[in-house]
């Protein structure tokens, strides 16, 4: 049985939130597995359109990514129009050819800082993947090896930094954690009225 297919159904029942999409943000540490959470969830959405943070941000702007995503991803969603956005090409180290990102039902927005304060508005849930920086930043060197020893060491910092300027889990509808079989999801520290849109008792 597919551990996402319930909370799938439960996000697809979230009113819109940008124009007629329902963004759903996935944030959480480098490296705590957010880019393998959003692929199985959008798997279990029936294909929903994921936008990674990674190609929006950088060298030179880790974080400073804010602008370029409302002006071409958050504003063409919220007016029902599609999306054009230039991905960073990491290596070559300059923005590639635009992608287009249609105004589905549900769009996932994953990376470092998706829950950011000035997304918020934008956003039907955010979900932060649970596990501590420690452990998140050493699997991440793990996977990408001592070449990237250097970028690692300047990211920690700046990753360091946002979070302390702007913290996204004290904002997080639901926070989710990795088993063996599969993934756990409890409330997040967001208090609301009533019960959870997205976890309701019994249901997980």
């Amino acid at each position: 049985m597919d551990d996402l297919a319930g909370p799938a159904r439960r996000l697809r029942r979230l009113p819109p939130s940008t124009g007629p999409v329902r963004l759903i943000a996935v944030d959480g540490h480098a490296g705590s597995g957010k880019t393998t959470f959003a692929a199985r969830l959008a798997t279990a959405l029936g294909g929903a359109p994921v936008l990674h943070l990674d190609d929006l941000a950088t060298h030179e702007e880790l974080f400073a990514w804010t602008d370029r995503l409302r002006d071409q991803v958050l504003v063409p969603l919220s007016r029902g129009e599609p999306a054009r956005y230039a991905p960073y090409d990491w290596t070559a180290r300059c923005f590639g050819p635009p992608r287009t990102l249609s105004p589905a039902p549900v769009v996932l927005i994953e990376g470092v800082g998706a829950g950011r304060a000035a997304l918020r508005p934008y956003l039907a849930a955010l979900l932060w993947i649970e596990l501590d920086r420690s452990r998140s930043w050493e699997r991440g060197r793990l996977r990408d090896g001592p070449g990237l020893t250097e970028f690692w060491d300047g990211w920690t910092v700046a990753e360091e930094r946002h979070f302390a300027r702007d913290p996204s889990y004290p904002c997080a509808d639901v926070v989710i954690r990795q088993v063996p079989e599969g993934y756990v999801w409890t409330e997040g520290p967001r208090v609301t009225a009533g019960k959870s849109r997205i976890i309701t008792q019994g249901e997980e």
